[in-house]
């Protein structure tokens, strides 16, 4: 794959690259760049998820090493418990790969790395706190606004958050920060600031944010706005039966936009073809080999949501059955989740 192809992989799905000269000149000059995703392990792992494991593949495929940060501390910033910090690592850590097996990823440029490894460290640690000197509390928590559930009462907790994932991209040695675009302002905040303390920016890579069944933003704190990776089909069908999807409409349609850009891409590095199933009095079952065509119909309301949800049903069904089938220790899940 040369440096042209390797662009166009890595672009897909994409909402914003900073910069993307700038990627274009790592993908000539360096034969195995780094790239790295942060995730604090707070809720339980879902769908959406899919968005950042089909991007890290992409990565994978263009040659990367592949870095993902089960960041702990964060974590608890972020208002996991301390307590219960081991367990939700040890489920983050044995569900994330199970994602890449069910879409057959081989993931042997990939590494998992527990933020509590390198982040207690005195040279990290030294580095927050100079970088504190530079940062007002105004810059902090704007940064962080739209990852850190501040509360009416916000805790000092959620000012550090965004430091530390600054200094993240230095000490993981990483040449690209990817994530999605509710972590831009942090993204900035990284640019805007590694200078000052003597490090260099690093490239960085957004995707969109899917809207969850109810039609905001998918979040694992709000149960009827996503579907868990172990959710059985029966769950499955019942919460997307429920789901907001109206007729004719794209906007904060979590279906539908699931579809393009995640059923889709599997489709199109499988080589397959997206099907919904009808009876024939309906129009009999259409097939569609590419996103556009399907925007399209549902637009022009040639579509009916019913179909479109339980085509839906059945290819999250079959997603998520190699992981269902593969993780089987509730003991841990409840240990992480004590309250779910």
């Amino acid at each position: 794959m040369n440096p042209k192809e390797k662009l166009e992989l890595i672009k897909r799905n994409t909402e914003e690259i900073i910069t993307e000269k700038e990627l274009e000149s790592l993908l000539k000059k360096k034969k195995q760049p780094v790239v790295y995703l942060g995730t604090a392990i707070t809720g339980k792992p879902h769908i959406a998820y899919f968005m950042f494991i089909l991007k890290l593949s992409d990565f994978l495929k263009a040659g990367f090493k592949v870095k993902l940060l089960l960041a702990d501390i964060h974590g608890a910033l972020d208002n996991t418990p301390w307590e219960i910090l081991e367990y939700r690592y040890k489920y983050y850590n044995k569900i994330i790969p199970l994602m890449f097996k069910a879409i057959g990823i081989d993931t042997k440029n990939f590494e998992i790395i527990r933020g509590s490894e390198f982040q207690l460290k005195k040279e990290y640690v030294y580095d927050i706190l100079k970088a504190s000197t530079y940062i007002s509390i105004n810059d902090a928590k704007r940064a962080a606004s739209e990852v850190v559930k501040f509360g009416d009462n916000p805790r000092l907790s959620g000012l550090i958050y965004p430091i530390m994932q600054m200094l993240d991209e230095q000490y993981l040695n990483v040449d690209i920060q990817y994530g999605g675009t509710d972590q831009r302002k942090i993204f900035m905040l990284a640019r805007e600031n590694h200078p000052k303390i003597g490090y260099k920016p690093r490239i960085e890579i957004m995707t969109p944010m899917l809207p969850g069944l109810a039609g905001a933003k998918m979040s694992a704190s709000v149960e009827k706005s996503k579907i868990d990776l172990l959710d059985s089909e029966e769950i499955v069908k019942d919460k997307v039966k429920s789901a907001f999807c109206p007729p004719g409409e794209i906007e904060n349609n979590g279906i539908i936009l699931f579809i393009k850009h995640i059923i889709f891409t599997l489709k199109q590095d499988q080589k397959k073809t997206f099907i919904i199933k009808r009876p024939e009095k309906y129009g009999g079952n259409v097939e569609y080999k590419n996103y556009k065509s399907l925007e399209k119909d549902y637009l022009a309301k040639k579509i009916h949501p019913a179909d479109l949800k339980t085509a839906f049903t059945e290819e999250i069904n079959s997603l998520l059955n190699p992981i269902r089938k593969s993780f089987k220790d509730s003991s841990l899940i409840k240990k992480a989740y004590p309250k779910a």
